[in-house]
């Protein structure tokens, strides 16, 4: 096989495997390669999300067609997905690469080695040795992820993540400022701090509120946010950093898996229903307008119609901006995957549709409420319309609008109408900063 000369990246799940997707097409751009669509490429890299079945058999889907239509590309599967099943995939699967997600950074010296006909595999995990090897940041669009931590010390029973990422780890602080610099350098006017569990961020007792402080004096940053964060980190420093920090967006998303206390447990999340209720009631007492987010997974072992009745409830409590919801899904490995009393696809259909029902009806209302607002819009990407742009808004609502700005401004808007998934508005006599 001869050496590749054009690649695509194709990421899967969460941000932070989109950001390790854009590190991944760095690393290989600095390499010579040449970014191409899927189906030119002589190398595809799968950057894999292994939180649930589905996903990754949509890994394996996508390796099949790969090698069915047209010319056969190297193909490097990365990611978590990798990561867990390692040899496996080659078992499986007609694959040259296999790299987990802290050894991505010998992307480019294993495709090397697999054009030379040896299947590689590298899915070792050393302690952040590969952002130190990673390019620099050349151009980024305006909104613009940055990881700063990775791993979990959790272990939620449903969870794969400390099995596949590994112990939570922070990097050095000095590090994150450096790449946040040069990221604004690079066109970023939004930041966005990543992690599996990214509010336990500590380098020397700093913890993240000082990093978020820090980051908030660098010229040209307009906005910061951070995901995902775990209930049980959200000290205070952080929740009065929302109050008192104009670049921090009001917006968290703060998952919280189930409303019964009683399933809490099982799931080994370490906190209850009312202390995950405090916790917010503590959130808008310093910033009232901020906007929620949450996770939320139905059916785990042993949930009773009453165990699901609390969850929405909590919803109705809460009123969540936007959520995510899903059916539970037993990963191999995890304590949860051995527990009997499973609870039917069909339950656990029912259950989902009822609480996506109510999850939709709090983000239209949320975006209803929008209506009649002014507030600052970071745009971002063009729309379907001619002279359309699309950004977001402080509270992350995607805002489309007809104008003559650039990508990149951030622009004053007022909101005029809510449409299920977004808002429009027009530009308002007052510019923005």
């Amino acid at each position: 096989m001869s050496a590749p000369k054009t690649f695509h990246v194709k990421s899967f799940g969460c941000q932070m495997n989109v950001y390790d997707g854009e590190r991944m097409a760095e690393l290989m751009a600095a390499d010579g390669l040449t970014q191409a669509d899927a189906a030119d490429a002589d190398l595809v890299v799968l950057n894999t999300c292994h939180i649930r079945e589905r996903a990754t058999e949509k890994v394996y889907s996508d390796i099949g067609r790969l090698r069915k239509h047209g010319k056969t590309p190297m193909i490097a599967v990365a990611g978590c997905v990798a990561q867990a099943e390692g040899p496996e995939i080659f078992a499986r699967a007609k694959v040259d690469v296999v790299v987990g997600p802290q050894a991505y950074h010998n992307l480019p010296a294993l495709v090397a080695k697999a054009a030379e006909g040896t299947p590689s595999l590298d899915t070792d995990m050393p302690v952040l040795s590969k952002f130190g090897a990673l390019p620099a940041r050349r151009k980024v669009s305006p909104s613009a992820f940055l990881t700063v931590q990775e791993g979990c010390d959790k272990f939620c029973t449903y969870c794969v993540v400390p099995y596949t990422r590994g112990a939570e780890v922070s990097r050095p602080f000095a590090a994150i400022v450096d790449e946040a610099k040069a990221l604004v350098d690079a066109g970023a006017r939004e930041i966005t701090l990543l992690g599996q569990n990214v509010n336990a961020w500590d380098d020397d007792g700093k913890g993240l509120h000082n990093l978020i402080r820090t980051l908030d004096h660098i010229p040209g940053l307009a906005r910061i946010r951070y995901t995902t964060s775990h209930p049980n980190d959200m000290r205070q420093g952080l929740i009065d950093a929302h109050g008192d920090v104009e670049s921090l967006m009001p917006f968290l998303h703060l998952p919280v898996q189930s409303g019964s206390t009683r399933i809490l447990k099982a799931m080994n999340r370490s906190h209850g229903r009312d202390d995950y209720l405090r916790l917010l009631d503590r959130v808008r007492a310093v910033r009232p307008d901020i906007a929620l987010s949450g996770d939320f997974i139905v059916g785990f072992p042993g949930e009773t119609e009453e165990d699901f009745a609390d969850t929405l409830s909590l919803v109705d409590a809460v009123g969540y901006a936007q959520a995510y919801s899903f059916k539970y899904s037993a990963r191999p490995g995890t304590p949860a995957a051995t527990m009997t009393d499973e609870i039917s696809e069909a339950v656990m259909d029912d259950r989902l549709q009822r609480l996506q029902a109510a999850l939709n009806r709090d983000q239209q209302a949320f975006n209803a409420a929008s209506v009649g607002r002014t507030c600052d819009v970071l745009l971002e990407r063009p729309g379907k319309l001619p002279g359309q742009l699309i950004g977001k808004s402080p509270w992350l609502q995607s805002v489309h609008l007809i104008t003559d700005a650039a990508i990149g401004d951030l622009v004053s808007v007022d909101l005029m109408r809510a449409d299920p998934n977004s808002l429009a508005g027009v530009l308002a006599m007052r510019a923005a900063a």
